[in-house]
């Protein structure tokens, strides 16, 4: 079981059920509990762990302020993903039923780096170290790629 982190998402989705089975396919979640609600009509915990990280995930209760993406028309938040292969995670996810919002690049700052949103709103950002950049090489390629 992977440790719990000092920081650790927990995502309000529309159908629990099928974000399970999509964090799962996407990105090899293991399901590690779920309990159902008291009415028994959605999830109102369930622990997933992918990788070495947990996430936490449950239904929409709006009677507890817990809503979705969908709700609210959209999330400023993206969960990060660094992962040995960039490519292998991004085509995965997106042949699970995410959608590209930004595609996979060899970045400035030394990863390969991609972007995508699930189909329960969640952003997800996907990275594998490709070099080894001194910050004043980063600061440089930043500069000569906003200049354009």
């Amino acid at each position: 079981m992977a440790e719990f982190r000092i920081i650790t998402p927990h995502l309000t989705v529309r159908d629990a059920k099928a974000a399970i089975e999509f964090y799962k396919a996407a990105f090899g979640a293991v399901e590690k509990y779920s309990m159902p609600s008291l009415t028994g009509d959605g999830i109102m915990f369930a622990e997933l762990e992918i990788g070495n990280s947990v996430i936490f995930l449950n239904d929409e209760f709006p009677e507890y302020g817990l809503q979705s993406p969908a709700t609210l028309n959209g999330s400023p938040v993206t969960i990060h993903l660094q992962v040995d292969d960039a490519d292998a995670w991004f085509n995965r996810a997106i042949s699970a039923g995410a959608t590209e919002t930004m595609p996979l690049d060899d970045m400035f700052w030394g990863d390969r780096y991609g972007r995508l949103i699930d189909p329960f709103g969640h952003y997800w950002s996907i990275a594998s170290q490709i070099g080894d950049t001194s910050r004043e090489e980063m600061m440089r390629q930043a500069a000569a790629e906003l200049a354009g």
